[in-house]
C-alpha cells in the first residue's frame, strides 16, 4: 500500500470526458494546478493537499480475479474507516466510490473517489479520500462526471481537522483484514 499526497492536480481516466474540466490552461496555472490524462478507469477527479491517496498493489491472482469485487473491498475499507470517526457512509447504486447520504439525492455527497486499473491482475491506481482537502478545487471540474451530487471531506463532516496519519493506519488495518493479508 503506497500512500501519498499530491500537489493540486486533475486527472482524467480512460472513460472520462475532457469537457468535465471546467477551466482552461491559463486558469490551471493561476490555481497552481496541473492536468493529465491517465490510464485508470473512471472520469475526472482532483488530487491535492489534505487528501489521502492510496495505491494498493496486489496480484489479484492470489485473492480473486474480479475487478468489481476489488472495488467493493476498497469501498468497504473506506466505509469501515469512516465509521470509526462516526461518519455514516456507504455506496451509491451504479456509482463507484464512497458516499454520504447516497439514498437522499439532494443531500448525497462523495467523500472518496476510486479509479483503478489491473494488468495481468496486478492492481494499480487506487482511491482518494478527502480528509482535510480544499473542496474549492472540485469546483473546477464535474467530479467523476456526476453533475447532481456534491463532494465533501472528513473535516467538513466533523467540523474539525483530522489526523491524516491516523486515517492511513486505520485504512491499512481494514485493508489487511478485508484481504486477509499483511501490508508491507
Amino acid at each position: 500500500m503506497i500512500f501519498c499526497e499530491h500537489p493540486h492536480v486533475y486527472t482524467l481516466g480512460k472513460s472520462g470526458h475532457e469537457s468535465n474540466l471546467l477551466v482552461n490552461e491559463q486558469e490551471l496555472k493561476e490555481k497552481n494546478a496541473t492536468y493529465y490524462k491517465i490510464n485508470r478507469g473512471g472520469d475526472i477527479t482532483y488530487h491535492g493537499p489534505g487528501q489521502v491517496v492510496g495505491y494498493p498493489i496486489l496480484d489479484l491472482d492470489n485473492f480473486f480475479t474480479d475487478i468489481h469485487k476489488y472495488l467493493r473491498y476498497l469501498e468497504e475499507m473506506v466505509i469501515l474507516t469512516l465509521a470509526e470517526y462516526g461518519i455514516d457512509a456507504g455506496r451509491s447504486v451504479g456509482e463507484t466510490g464512497v458516499w454520504i447520504d447516497a439514498e437522499h439525492p439532494l443531500k448525497a455527497r462523495k467523500i472518496c473517489a476510486m479509479g483503478v486499473r489491473a494488468s495481468r491482475w496486478v492492481t494499480m491506481h487506487g482511491f482518494a479520500l478527502n480528509v482535510n482537502a480544499d473542496l474549492n478545487y472540485f469546483g473546477n471540474i464535474i467530479p467523476c462526471g456526476i453533475v447532481d451530487k456534491a463532494v465533501t471531506s472528513m473535516d467538513k463532516e466533523l467540523g474539525q481537522k483530522v489526523d491524516e496519519q491516523e486515517v492511513k493506519k486505520k485504512l491499512e488495518r481494514h485493508f489487511a483484514d478485508l484481504f486477509n493479508c499483511t501490508i508491507v
